[in-house]
């Protein structure tokens, strides 16, 4: 299906006719959903990769096209067969963490591999995950990891803003000969570029109508990640006035970030709040795109570790330590710094084995807010955002 059908189609979903009825189907049926997940990962059974060795139990809810390679390389290295399971993408990492509350008691889990934190703080707050401080742990800086040792994060994305450079003329505004991909991100002018590349994006989100900017649904995924960190940041009150400003705007809610990438890449919008690795898809397949950092009032950016924990209870606690460590290696970070998504390192790498707009990234990254305060007020926004979209 090309960009501008998924795009045209995206569209129709948030129109702004359907846009109230739409948000209340939306909630049912994300409950829906997610209640049928957990039941059918209760039902179903795990992936196994491997028939030999001592086995390993993994819910896994990064991207299956890029665990995948790394789990059978742990396989490879360590004879350790490992039986996965994925989340569904509607629900990202909600239907697992839901499915690890539930099995609290009765833990068959042995690691939960997040494709982000708050979720992984949740679970650390109920009680579910044990407390493991190996070498891994250590190599990540403290910002990124549960002093305890119930979590360690690894491998990070970034909220960005993503550009039509068709729609709006980036490069003119920063001296940059083009506006695209790693161009905007690379070279010595980046600092005074992304200054100006910065305030020309503000000028636009305040400027008016904002039926030319996409944003996803913020009850899920990265974008409810984004309201946490703003609500922990400007307060709760200030952060739902944010959110009815957007909305009275007309901002075009979309089900996903890679719905918001699709909008902006056809040209149906002007720019939208995404992440790193939807962004870098886009720009790899050519489109007119390039991404913008979101910083808060101070400057910092918003940067989003994946997160591995073993469970508390587990089956296989030796095999679990072997896995984490894995994944928290050099080699890892590496490995899913080289993959399409471009993922952030976190602990110290040969800088020479980066991706160019990767040593970039990890500039931007090195300004991230904490996420811990925004684990703190994660559940009240959540409730908030539950009543929000309710149907009444």
């Amino acid at each position: 299906m090309s960009w501008q059908v998924r795009s045209y189609l995206a569209g129709c979903c948030m129109s702004s006719r359907n846009r109230q009825s739409l948000r209340r189907l939306a909630v049912i049926l994300a409950a829906v959903a997610c209640l049928a997940t957990a039941a059918e990962l209760l039902r179903s059974p795990l992936t196994r990769y491997s028939n030999d060795g001592t086995q390993l139990v993994v819910y896994c809810a990064h991207d299956a096209v890029f665990a995948e390679s790394v789990i059978r390389r742990f396989e490879s290295e360590t004879g350790i067969s490992v039986d996965v399971r994925f989340d569904e993408e509607a629900n990202k990492s909600l239907g697992l963490t839901s499915l690890l509350l539930a099995e609290k008691d009765h833990p068959r889990c042995d690691v939960f591999w997040n494709n982000q934190t708050l979720g992984t703080i949740r679970l650390q707050q109920a009680g579910v995950l044990a407390t493991y401080k190996g070498a891994g742990h250590e190599r990540v800086p403290a910002a990124y990891r549960d002093p305890a040792g119930c979590w360690t994060g690894f491998a990070a994305r970034m909220r960005v803003v993503i550009v039509n450079t068709d729609r709006i003329d980036v490069g003119s505004k920063n001296s940059l000969a083009a506006a695209r991909g790693a161009d905007l991100i690379g070279g010595d002018s980046v600092p005074e570029a992304l200054r100006q590349a910065d305030d020309l994006i503000r000028e636009h989100l305040q400027a008016g109508s904002l039926d030319r900017v996409a944003i996803a649904q913020p009850m899920f995924g990265t974008t409810l990640t984004h309201y946490s960190v703003l609500a922990a940041e400007w307060g709760i009150d200030k952060l739902k006035s944010w959110h009815h400003s957007l909305h009275s705007r007309g901002i075009r809610e979309a089900r996903g970030n890679a719905a918001v990438r699709d909008l902006v890449a056809a040209g149906i919008c002007d720019l939208g709040f995404t992440d790193t690795d939807d962004a870098f898809s886009a720009i790899d397949s050519g489109q007119p795109v390039t991404m913008l950092p979101v910083r808060l009032d101070d400057g910092r950016t918003i940067v989003m570790p994946n997160s591995v924990a073993m469970i508390k209870g587990c089956p296989h606690p030796e095999a679990a330590a072997r896995f984490i460590e894995f994944l928290l290696s050099e080699a890892t970070e590496l490995a899913l710094a080289n993959s399409p998504a471009r993922q952030i390192p976190l602990g110290k790498v040969d800088e020479s084995r980066l991706p160019a707009e990767v040593r970039s990234l990890r500039k931007w990254a090195a300004e991230g807010v904490s996420l811990k305060a925004a684990a703190e007020v994660n559940q009240a926004v959540l409730d908030w955002l539950t009543s929000e979209y309710t149907p009444r």
